[in-house]
């Protein structure tokens, strides 16, 4: 069956967040842990996050009307860049073949972007690096309640698809990541989703670079997406390959992450 991201595992409608009351929440989430992005959100029946739900009101569809196709994140001056990027969700992958390329530099480390195209690619860094760049100044929102400005640097992610043929009525796009979240029987690989619209959002990209370095380790190397549109957990780190795709039932539990498969919405719009 096809996903549709209107609706959870469970057929209820999905809740959207909006940047308005991103602010309002961040008194309560300022009294939970702050050491991660999901720290405080993991409880289902926790208040942060019944409290984000309850304000989370607009569809799936109303916010693709409120948003429209290309309406762009703000973008800030350099002076407003004021603190480091702080890193959100893992920052130091213990995995095996992540190890191996940190060790070397990421110089083995190829992209695979597979799946509903016509020209399968495997590309390293720097055919990304060789290929049309852009750089932006946003704030990073998580879904915690706490906010960073930084500068990013990358790869539009509208390029890499057409690079790659991608299928024009394909629906979503698939991060598929080198790190490992949770132990034992829990143990899974992370991974996101995003619609095709939000992939060839002119903001959406392939990062490789942060305040003019390269992208360090905490913060997703060799490669993140930015989706400046979407709260932070959506913006996958140490990114293995790409998958393009109509049907996301076949990734990790189904739901379009790795997170949302943990209750989380999928769309998570600001």
């Amino acid at each position: 069956m096809t996903h549709n991201p209107k609706h959870d595992p469970n057929g209820r409608s999905v809740r959207l967040g909006r940047r308005g009351f991103l602010r309002g929440a961040g008194l309560v989430a300022a009294t939970a842990p702050l050491a991660g992005c999901f720290d405080g959100l993991g409880d289902r029946d926790g208040t942060i996050r019944n409290v984000m739900e309850t304000a989370n009101s607009l569809t799936y569809r109303v916010q693709r009307m409120l948003l429209g196709m290309d309406d762009l994140a703000r973008e800030y001056s350099e002076s407003e860049i004021r603190q480091p990027q702080r890193p959100n969700g893992s920052t130091d992958p213990r995995d095996p073949d992540y190890l191996a390329l940190v060790a070397s530099n990421f110089s083995p480390y190829r992209l695979e972007v597979k799946g509903a195209v016509g020209r399968p690619l495997s590309l390293s860094l720097g055919e990304l690096r060789a290929m049309p760049a852009r750089t932006q100044i946003t704030r990073h929102d998580c879904v915690e309640g706490w906010s960073c400005i930084a500068k990013w640097t990358g790869v539009p992610l509208s390029h890499v698809l057409d690079e790659a043929g991608a299928r024009a009525d394909a629906r979503f796009v698939v991060f598929e990541c080198f790190d490992t979240l949770g132990g034992g029987a829990g143990a899974a690989k992370y991974y996101e989703s995003i619609d095709m619209r939000d992939a060839r959002h002119p903001q959406t990209i392939l990062a490789y670079g942060l305040n003019d370095q390269g992208l360090p380790v905490s913060n997703g190397a060799p490669l993140r997406v930015r989706i400046e549109r979407q709260l932070g957990y959506k913006m996958a780190k140490y990114i293995r390959s790409i998958t393009v795709t109509d049907d996301l039932s076949g990734f990790g539990g189904g739901a379009g992450g790795y997170w949302e498969d943990r209750g989380y919405e999928w769309f998570a719009g600001i």
